[in-house]
Order: C-alpha cells, then structure tokens, then sequence
C-alpha cells in the first residue's frame, strides 16, 4: 500500500510539472553558436561541436536525450563504457554505451581545442557524468527520497516560517526602542542607529534561512541537486570572494588608518598651537585674535586635503571604473556650480583677514544696522534694533562701505550721537552742561567715559551742538536715543530754555519753553476757536 502512495505520489508530480522521467527530466538542450551542451537529468554530460553523420550537434544531443528517455529499468542497472571507434583507434571517438544501446558518440572536433584535453580522458570524464545521471533518476524512482523530500520541505518551511516570525518580533522590539530614543544626546542616537543596524542584521540572518533551506529542499531530489550545489557553491564563492577582498584589502586599509592617524595628530597639535596664539601666550606677528580660528579652519582643511589624497590609492576599489566615474561626475558638478560657492569663500576670506568686523559689533552694512551674530563661510548674519536677523552674502559686504561702530569702542562701548540747535541768546557753557547732565541721567549711557559736547556750526539763527556717548547695549540703540531725547527736553525744559531755533526778526517777549507744570500733560488742548498765526519775517 505504502508503495502505490509513492507511486502514484510520483505520477502525479511527474505530470504535474513535467520534470521526473519524460522528456524534460533529462534536461533542455542548450544550444550555441559553435555547439550543443548534452543535459541529462539536470546535468551536464558533454559538449557537441562537430557534426556527425549528418547530423547537426543540436540534433545529435536531441538524440541522445532521447536515447537517455527511452532507458528500460531493466537497462538503468546495466554499466556504463566508453568504446574507441573504429576497435583499437583512441583518436577516431569514443561511444558511450549503456549497456548494450549506444548513447552518443564524442569526437575529437567536440573537444575544446584550448584545452587540448585528450579525447580519451574526455571520454571518460563523460562516462561518468552519465552514470550520475543514471544513477540520479534510478533514485528518483524510490519511495524513500521522496518521504525524505517531503520531509526536509516541511522542515525547511518551518525553519523559514519561524525566522520569519522572529525577524518580524525583533523588528518591532527594534521599533519600540528606537521610538524610546528620542533624545538629542549621543547615547540616544547611538541607540537608534543600533536599532537600524539590527534591523538590517534579522532580515540579513532571516535571508540566509531561506537560501539555505532552499538549497537543502533542492539537494533532497536528485532531479534539482544540481541546482542546489549551484546556488550552494555561488554563496560559497561570494563568501571566498567577500574573504579574499577583505584580505586584499587590509594593507591598504592599514595604510589608510595610518594617514588618518597622522592628519588627526597633526590637527591636534594645530589646535593647541592655536589656542596658545588666541591665549596670548606665543606672539605671530601675522596672526591676529580675529584670524586665528579662520586660519586654524584653513590649515586643518590643507591637511585634511591631503590625507585623503594621500589614502585615495589605497581605499578599496579606488582603481575600479565606479570610482573613476563616481570622481569625474563630482569633478563636472564642482567646475559647473562652484563660481559663485569659491566667490564667496573668497570674500569670507576677505572680511576675516581684514578684520573689518567680528561676532558683536554693532555694524552698517548696505542699509543694514544692527550687531553681528555669525560671520560664516558664505554669509555674515545681522541682528537687527527690530530683532529681525538679516543674512547677507559675503560678496555684498565686502564690495559695501561697513560702519563698525563697536570696533575702536572695544573698551568704552559704542557711540551715540544726537544734535541740537539752541540760539545765540542763550550761553553755550549753559547748553554743555544741561546736555552733559541729560546724557547722565539717562539709562543705558555710560558715565565713563563721561559724555562730550561739540559745537559743531555757527549759523545766522542759532549754534548747532552735537552730543557724543558712550552706551554698552548697541542692540538697544534707538530705545537709548529716544531715552536720551525725552532727557535733553525735560532738562531744557527746566532751565527755562527753548531748542525750537529762531526763524524771526524780533524775538517773542517770552521765551519759547514749556513751564515745569505742563510737562506731563499727556492730552493735547481743545483747537476749537484758536488761531495759529504765521510767523512773521
């Protein structure tokens, strides 16, 4: 009973796929432009390249797969030779015989001539590879490979149904514990870039699961076993591949490890040479506290430069087409868009070394006041009174006039200025000293150094006076102003004299001024009923 089950078990697959004992069992014949490759069962028998009795080498392997097919039982138990034709000649050709029935004939024009292998030893290498193939479809036929088939299938689905499983409850254990990193630290993304890697590790693993139970499963059935030691001797060969590359490549790796060891150390030694300069520590005389990061940046990128054409050539697969062509595309994208990238490196070269500003000052720029927050490789970033940030391009500064207002004011802070115009009636000591005292009284101005008074013209109606201070805050420079003009007014207010310069022939009986006890009116008088005349002339 159990042997009618394996038989009909092996009709039925035989019909179903058409690859056990008929005409594909044997094997496609792959035909080529010099020849024809004789497959039997899946295996490679020998090469026809020579016509014989007519017969094209297509035709002549056709023929012996058909002689193959029409084996009896009975003759798959018989030897297998190899017989010189005609009797006593080893160079006229050999036959094949199974049994009694002749299989195929191999020439001497079938062999390679490159590898000039004797047609005897060929003879013989095909007599083997046919009495595997015999051998392989009389086992075929037992009942006992097919329960083994049957059961390493099941096996090998299970096995890849359990990696399945594992792979998918690892990638979301991964999954939570990426999603619980979400810190900024170092820690955090070290654990999420773990995460990531693991991930790429269970899919690797569970991979190489299913290609090994895929050629185990094809090994099991003597039909597919030569497809099995196929796929299995590709990944042994990937894996001899991958070995003999690593191999390959350790020296040079070595190598670049040492220049990459040597530029570190000498980007150390620069650092801590710079920093004594910035210190003060060691005088250059061509060495500046504003250029000193600049310069430590430049030289650090020579060095670096260097390094990597240093241990360009000893990268793996550095002489490989990829890399040659992965080196001209970047080379045609560098030339095409970096004119105005290097004009503007330039020009950050330009503004560092020329020290025309620096992060703080309270600079003018192209319309543009406000203090420096970052002076970069490409852009100089402005803050602004109205705590806008302003980017500007290293090339429009450096070809607009820059008013820096805090540089000579380093340790006094920056100056402030405001003018007045008083008429000649009133005494210019008197005007010094109120506008000396409105400057002090005002917050935000520095008493030291004390604030200063210049007369700065002597026109027909009245003295112009300018007023200079020095203020910490440069961001706050018109709330400063503003503090400082409502100072001048309550301070010209109180001693009685008037800013509003005279226009006029005759002077007014009074003086033009606000008493004490309308300063902090703060609603304008009722218009209605008043007229304002003219002045005259």
């Amino acid at each position: 009973m159990g042997i009618g089950c394996m038989e009909w078990l092996r009709r039925v697959v035989t019909c179903a796929g058409g690859v056990l004992l008929g005409a594909v069992v044997v094997g496609p014949v792959q035909a080529g432009a010099a020849g024809a490759t004789l497959i039997l069962f899946n295996r490679p028998i020998a090469e026809l390249r020579a016509p014989l009795g007519g017969l094209s080498p297509t035709e002549r392997a056709e023929r012996a797969r058909r002689r193959f097919s029409d084996l009896v039982t009975a003759e798959l138990t018989q030897p297998v030779t190899a017989v010189p034709v005609p009797a006593g000649s080893e160079e006229a050709g050999w036959v094949l015989h199974v049994g009694q029935r002749p299989m195929f004939t191999l020439l001497p024009a079938d062999l390679d001539p490159d590898e000039r292998l004797p047609v005897r030893e060929a003879a013989e290498l095909a007599r083997r590879s046919l009495s595997e193939a015999i051998k392989a479809r009389t086992e075929q036929r037992s009942g006992k490979v097919w329960l083994r088939f049957v059961g390493v299938l099941c096996a090998a689905v299970a096995i890849a149904w359990v990696a399945i499983a594992l792979t998918v409850r690892l990638q979301q254990r991964l999954d939570a514990v990426a999603q619980s990193t979400a810190g900024l630290d170092a820690a955090s993304y070290l654990r999420r870039v773990g995460a990531r890697l693991g991930k790429v590790a269970c899919w690797i693993v569970a991979l190489v699961v299913l290609y090994g139970g895929t050629v185990i499963t094809l090994e099991a059935l003597p039909w597919s076993k030569p497809w099995g030691e196929r796929l299995a001797g590709f990944l042994l060969d990937l894996g001899a591949w991958l070995l003999h590359g690593v191999a390959d490549a350790v020296p040079g790796l070595a190598t670049v490890a040492v220049v990459i060891v040597v530029a570190r150390a000498v980007q150390d030694t620069m650092a801590v040479f710079f920093e004594h300069v910035q210190a003060g520590r060691i005088k250059v005389a061509f060495l500046h506290a504003e250029t000193v990061r600049a310069t430590q940046r430049l030289l650090g990128l020579l060095v670096w430069g260097l390094a990597l054409a240093a241990a360009y050539p000893y990268l793996p697969g550095s002489s490989s087409e990829a890399f040659k062509g992965l080196s001209v595309l970047f080379g045609l994208m560098i030339t095409l868009g970096s004119t105005n990238l290097v004009a503007q490196l330039m020009s950050g070269l330009v503004l560092v070394y020329s020290r025309a500003l620096r992060r703080g000052d309270f600079v003018a720029v192209n319309g543009i006041e406000g203090v420096v927050s970052e002076v970069g490789a490409l852009a100089v970033k402005i803050k602004t009174m109205r705590n806008e940030e302003v980017t500007l391009p290293n090339g429009v500064i450096t070809s607009s006039p820059i008013h820096n207002y805090s540089k000579l004011g380093v340790e006094h802070g920056a100056l402030v200025s405001t003018r007045v115009t008083i008429g000649y009636d009133t005494a210019w000591r008197l005007v010094h000293a109120m506008l000396g005292t409105a400057a002090r009284s005002t917050p935000g101005v520095r008493h030291e150094p004390a604030p200063v008074v210049y007369q700065r013209a002597l026109s027909d109606f009245y003295v112009e006076y300018e007023l200079f201070a020095h203020i910490d805050r440069p961001l706050e420079r018109v709330a400063i102003l503003s503090a400082l003009h409502a100072a001048i007014q309550d301070e010209f207010n109180r001693n009685g004299v008037q800013i509003m310069s005279p226009h006029f022939y005759e002077q007014p009986p009074q003086p033009v001024i606000v008493p004490p006890q309308h300063w902090h009116d703060s609603q304008p008088a009722a218009s209605a009923g008043r007229q304002t005349d003219p002045p005259k002339g």
